[in-house]
């Protein structure tokens, strides 16, 4: 039997946006904006330095339809660049760049090989005695078991099943294409390539069923190394290994406030406790969510600094990681116990008065309405997803009911 490598990648979603991202330094952000393309070229600079025989990628090139034809336009030039060294590519469409999702297109190379999305179809590499076996989605939602109606495995040639899938269900993701691992196995194949699922998983070895995961993370759900499978068949032994290639991470970390902490001590405790994520993160960019809780007299304080505290903790991310990004922070920090859960101005109950866990609904409705009329006004792209003040409308409430409190103790 003939050797050879091939390279396993899923959910490229080129042209994803970031969710809930929203940082400072423009630059920064851009960066991260950029990093599913990135991520792709480092994807095709790893197959041409590798010399593999053949890429896969297992559905969702796209996330969705294109605005325009850029995004059609640079999955082109990078897999032109594999063609023109003689690697073929071979793909199908999943759920989010199904047939009837994406509208426009633009001609691909001939040695790119779409798998039809009517039925199965199977492309046959006969220098290197391999059949590969797939079929894309027509639809968006893809409720039948497409792995059913897959060939049996053909006689003397390396069989590989192409199918972008959930399985029999794997949370958050969708069950599109739902199947059993018995299904996958019932055919003979002596390689399944998955796609659908963002997490890297080998399901089973024998023979090897494996989800990639995506090549780069998109929000805070979407944490730690993304990458391909580099997969080495030799005189029929298989062995196979992740490609990491993603270009910018997302991590998180938690730091507990003790009651006698010092501002400056905690500063030094934050830097501390997000050492170790810079350092994992190997140079590349990281958004980090940081949570702060615990007990401390520091709470008022904290709150009443506001955007100046939240600077204070960047410093200290870039103290512990130059490229240490805070994608949010957030503050679960309550009184000590032993300290009075209200405070008294000069006879006035203000915490009672302002009690932030009863916020009516008229309240909400109201200050939600007001966060809209400011969102309308802030520039393009300076907001974050659903919350464009990068929190909802009770944990601002929240907020400014700590700002009235501490600026109250301190006779402002």
């Amino acid at each position: 039997m003939t050797s050879f490598r091939f390279i396993h990648a899923a959910d490229l979603h080129l042209g994803s946006p970031f969710q809930g991202l929203a940082l400072k330094d423009a630059d920064v952000a851009k960066l991260f904006v950029e990093a599913s393309r990135k991520a792709f070229t480092n994807l095709v600079d790893r197959a041409l330095e590798l010399e593999v025989d053949f890429v896969i990628i297992a559905g969702d090139v796209y996330d969705g339809d294109w605005p325009d034809n850029s995004i059609g336009l640079f999955y082109n030039r990078q897999v032109a660049r594999l063609t023109r060294a003689g690697i073929p590519v071979y793909f199908l469409r999943g759920n989010h760049d199904a047939e009837s999702v994406i509208t426009k297109t633009i001609t691909l190379p001939e040695n790119v090989f779409e798998f039809s999305t009517r039925k199965p179809e199977t492309f046959r590499i006969d220098g290197l005695k391999v059949a590969l076996h797939g079929q894309g989605f027509a639809n968006r939602s893809a409720n039948d078991n497409l792995a059913i109606a897959y060939p049996s495995a053909e006689s003397g040639v390396f069989n590989i099943g192409v199918l972008h899938t959930s399985l029999t269900g794997r949370e958050p993701h969708a069950p599109y294409a739902p199947c059993s691992l018995d299904d996958l196995k019932s055919k003979g194949y002596d390689y399944w390539a998955l796609g659908h699922v963002h997490e890297y998983e080998v399901v089973a070895e024998d023979p090897p069923v494996i989800f990639p995961g995506n090549i780069q993370g998109r929000s805070i759900r979407e944490q730690g190394a993304r990458g391909a499978v580099l997969v080495t068949v030799e005189d029929g032994a298989l062995r196979h290994e992740r490609l990491i290639v993603d270009e910018a991470r997302f991590a998180a970390a938690t730091v507990e406030v003790m009651p006698d902490d010092t501002m400056p001590a905690l500063l030094l405790k934050i830097e501390q406790a997000v050492a170790p994520v810079a350092a994992a993160m190997e140079g590349r960019p990281a958004a980090l969510r940081l949570r702060l809780f615990g007990h401390s007299h520091l709470k008022h304080d904290i709150a009443a600094a506001g955007p100046d505290f939240r600077d204070e903790v960047q410093a200290a991310c870039h103290r512990a990681g130059a490229d240490l990004w805070l994608e949010k922070l957030e503050l679960a920090i309550e009184l000590p116990q032993e300290e009075t859960t209200r405070d008294h101005f000069d006879g006035l109950d203000l915490e009672g008065l302002i009690d932030g866990h009863v916020f009516s609904p008229e309240m909400l409705a109201l200050a939600q309405a007001r966060i809209g009329e400011i969102a309308v006004k802030m520039p393009p792209g300076s907001t974050a997803g659903d919350q464009p003040l990068g929190a909802d409308a009770r944990t601002l409430l929240e907020e400014a009911r700590e700002l009235l409190i501490a600026s109250a103790r301190r006779g402002d």
